[in-house]
């Protein structure tokens, strides 16, 4: 009893019967005068494997260029967000926009912003007496 299969079908198994067919058909569009096809079909096969490439570097230049760290004026947390954009604070919740690569509070027109100071109060009736 044979258990061995023959090596024409280890040919085929292996992938290279399916290139050298490419190859053939390749070369007999050619010799046919038909090569623009071949010529079509490279160029497409290699702009679907560059263009995700260029899109991955662009992709990460566009987000380097954009992403802002800085921290909230209001509880001096640091987080990121996008440059010219609007975000809430992920710990307070107050609105904030992003412009020149740092954090301002959204204010209507009109509205001042204060800093509170805390000042010790000394009251009339309480004296040093010793």
């Amino acid at each position: 009893m044979n258990n061995y299969p023959p090596k024409l079908l280890w040919l085929n198994n292996s992938g290279l019967g399916c290139l050298l067919n490419l190859i053939v058909l390749g070369l007999l569009l050619g010799a046919v005068g038909l090569g623009w096809v071949v010529n079509g079909f490279l160029i497409l096969l290699g702009i679907i494997i560059v263009t995700p490439a260029i899109a991955f570097w662009v992709l990460r230049w566009w987000v380097q260029r954009n992403l802002v760290e800085d921290q909230c004026p209001v509880c001096s947390y640091e987080f990121t967000g996008f440059n010219n954009t609007q975000c809430r604070c992920p710990n307070c919740g107050e609105t904030l926009e992003i412009q020149d690569r740092h954090f301002q509070r959204i204010t209507p027109p009109g509205t001042i912003d204060v800093e509170v100071i805390d000042v010790s109060v000394k009251q009339i009736g309480d004296s040093e007496s010793s």
